[in-house]
């Protein structure tokens, strides 16, 4: 039992990367769309270019959208809407007419009989089909059909004779004809006090009637059988050809999601991502196993693969026509900014190719995120210069609408129907493409890790530590501003990261603070303690300036990045001259030599071994007391050739080719320090 904890323990790297491989799988293929990819890709308006294409079973010809509305538009226009007639307001007209006292002292018992018996009729004329509420007025058209409800019967009439508000005065009026001026007054003045509104628009009904009609409409317009001929190899996928292949793929999908097939389809999911996965995982041990070898690194690019899909898949579920909105290129920025730009770009493509399987038009999508995040990697360099990002970005979104405008030709023949819409999303992608910089600040604090706008922060001399390291060892101080400005140049020289450089060198010494007098660059006084110890002691001192840096580095919570200088600018090389009084001291004697060997590791990348270049070559140029262009060729040309030659560039994936361009780099710069000019034969 102790022994499987002991190899559980040993292994705890490669299980907790096997874990987080299985569960970054599972979470992006529940991500993808429940059912399985169509095996045509047929854009409109380009020939078909596979074979003759004959139904393997029988399917609708499914209708498009504009006929869907268009059917839909007619059903709404020409269903017929209910109003309900209430027979209780036309018996309390007339009740409230007959009990009405008549203002009829001028008038004889005749005319009193006629003016009652007229208003009746005019009520009943009125009431004949009904007088409609102003809030009803413009449910329907003039002259459309209507169903009126009276109790349980119902009658089609045209709505043009229900009677209305600003109408029954003329109707009143035009009814009352063979009398005086004085009865006709009296009479219309009795009627417009009793008559009220009886007619109202029935919604209940109404909408129920519409869902009815709604529910009649037909999707499918016609039927392929099996074996039928549905496209022709070469004909242009156009009209109904592209509306058939349409109905196909629908037809198509629901046949393949089936109960019986669906464990297949998410296998075969499985299978691809996974193997995109596994494809990020032998890139990071191939080329970059100081990331393959730290779990919360690996941890923080499958995190950012995952978010982006997620990401995208919430905007294809809410409305695929926003699918250019989401600001893809922060993936390789922010990769860009903590690593490198070759694992920006690699990590890009596949989340890339990953989302393919989720939005429409997947080739197209993919043409162009993967153009796109090319151009990020060109462009984005200096992310703590505003000015740098703003047109790295501008210059993105430029290339987005450029090759979505291509696209757009080649689908449609013309420019005439471009989707302008879709230029308005490029730039709300470009505009939200400027959270790169809050994303690189908030994984700086939730990983750790460190990015160019941190190292600026950093190399700035008034910072706490670099105060403190001027004030207790003020010689090395100025070592490291030498030093990282040596490193910076040859950086620059050869494409490494100089900003990276630059910051590991102004901090790679700090562990001389501990015993600043035991460094000779310290020593303003001519007194050395050295003198005093043991070499084996003066080794021990000074190879504790190291560990102590390292220390020093984590108490002030110095990013790993940059310890990585302290840990290696020195590599597993020895203290020779300590090594050497040793040997004189203890003649015929086996001297240990690791007592006297830094405890490493060698340099692991390019900035890292430009450091311990720049670093050995400064400080042995202190020693030349007449310096001169030819000496200082050889100081260098030997310092630098027995690091080659121990081997402690191995791991740090630089050329010879660059080294010599770095050896030139450090000769001229320090030429220039001591003020001197190569000599030339006469």
């Amino acid at each position: 039992m102790s022994n499987f904890i002991n190899k559980l323990y040993k292994n705890n790297a490669i299980i907790y990367k096997v874990l987080l491989f299985l569960i970054a799988v599972v979470a992006i293929v529940y991500l993808f769309p429940k059912g399985g990819q169509f095996k045509y890709d047929f854009p409109q308006g380009k020939p078909w270019q596979y074979d003759n294409l004959y139904a393997p079973f029988d399917f609708a010809i499914q209708k498009t959208d504009d006929e869907i509305v268009k059917e839909t538009r007619e059903i709404r226009g020409n269903v017929k809407k209910y109003f309900v007639y209430d027979k209780k307001i036309e018996n309390q007209v007339l009740t409230s007419y007959n009990d009405k006292k008549k203002s009829t002292d001028s008038l004889t018992k005749k005319e009193i009989n006629t003016l009652k018996v007229l208003g009746k009729r005019i009520i009943k004329k009125i009431y004949k089909y009904g007088f409609l509420d102003d809030i009803s007025i413009n449910k329907a058209k003039k002259g459309e059909l209507i169903i009126l409800r009276k109790g349980n019967s119902i009658e089609d009439i045209s709505f043009s004779k229900l009677i209305q508000s600003k109408d029954v005065l003329k109707f009143i009026s035009k009814n009352l004809k063979g009398i005086g001026v004085y009865q006709k007054g009296l009479l219309l003045d009795h009627l417009s006090e009793v008559i009220k509104a009886n007619v109202t628009f029935d919604a209940k009904y109404s909408d129920k009637e519409l869902k009815e009609a709604l529910k009649s409409i037909s999707y499918a317009k016609g039927k392929v059988s099996k074996g039928e001929l549905i496209i022709l190899k070469g004909d242009i996928v156009e009209g109904k050809n592209f509306n058939v292949l349409k109905s196909y793929e629908t037809a198509s999908g629901s046949q393949t999601w089936t109960k019986v097939n669906s464990y297949w389809i998410i296998f075969g999911y499985t299978i691809l991502v996974a193997l995109a996965l596994l494809m990020q995982l032998l890139f990071l041990h191939k080329y970059r196993l100081d990331i393959f070898n730290n779990n919360n690194k690996v941890t923080f690019i499958f995190f950012n693969i995952f978010l982006m899909i997620f990401v995208q898949t919430l905007v294809v579920e809410y409305n695929a026509e926003y699918l250019y909105v989401v600001p893809l290129s922060i993936l390789p920025i922010v990769l860009k900014a903590f690593f490198d730009a070759r694992l920006g770009l690699f990590t890009h493509v596949l989340t890339v190719l990953l989302l393919g399987f989720i939005v429409p038009n997947s080739f197209e999508f993919i043409y162009l995120h993967i153009i796109a995040g090319i151009v990020t990697i060109l462009t984005v360099s200096e992310l703590y210069k505003r000015a740098s990002l703003f047109v790295a970005i501008g210059q993105i979104t430029l290339i987005y609408m450029i090759t979505y405008f291509a696209f757009s030709i080649l689908k449609e023949g013309s420019a005439d129907t471009i989707n302008w819409k879709y230029f308005g999303l490029f730039a709300a992608n470009g505009l939200m493409s400027f959270l790169a910089v809050f994303f690189i600040y908030f994984y700086e604090k939730l990983f750790g890790l460190v990015s160019d706008v941190t190292l600026l922060e950093l190399s700035n001399t008034n910072s706490k530590l670099l105060r403190e390291l001027n004030e207790k060892a003020p010689g090395t101080f100025q070592h490291s501003m030498q030093v990282a400005n040596l490193a910076e140049a040859a950086a620059n020289e050869i494409g490494a990261n100089s900003m990276l450089v630059r910051t590991g060198a102004l901090y790679h010494d700090i562990g001389k603070m501990a015993k600043p007098m035991y460094f000779t660059e310290n020593q303003s006084t001519g007194v050395n303690p050295h003198n005093v110890l043991q070499p084996k002691d003066s080794a021990r001192i000074i190879l504790d300036h190291v560990i102590n840096g390292i220390e020093i580095a984590k108490k002030n919570k110095l990013p790993d990045r940059i310890i990585d200088f302290i840990r290696t600018h020195h590599g597993t090389s020895v203290t020779y001259y300590f090594y050497k009084q040793e040997l004189e001291n203890n003649p015929g004697k086996e001297v240990n030599i690791k007592k006297f060997q830094y405890q490493g590791p060698i340099p692991f990348s390019k900035e890292t071994a430009i450091l311990m270049m720049c670093d050995s070559a400064e400080a042995a140029s202190k020693s030349l007391k007449n310096p001169t262009a030819q000496s200082i060729d050889n100081l260098i040309d030997k310092i630098i050739d027995k690091q080659k030659n121990d081997n402690q560039f191995l791991n740090s994936d630089i050329t010879f080719r660059e080294i010599e361009k770095i050896k030139k780099i450090i000769k001229n710069k320090l030429m220039n320090i001591y003020h001197l000019r190569v000599e030339y034969p006469d």
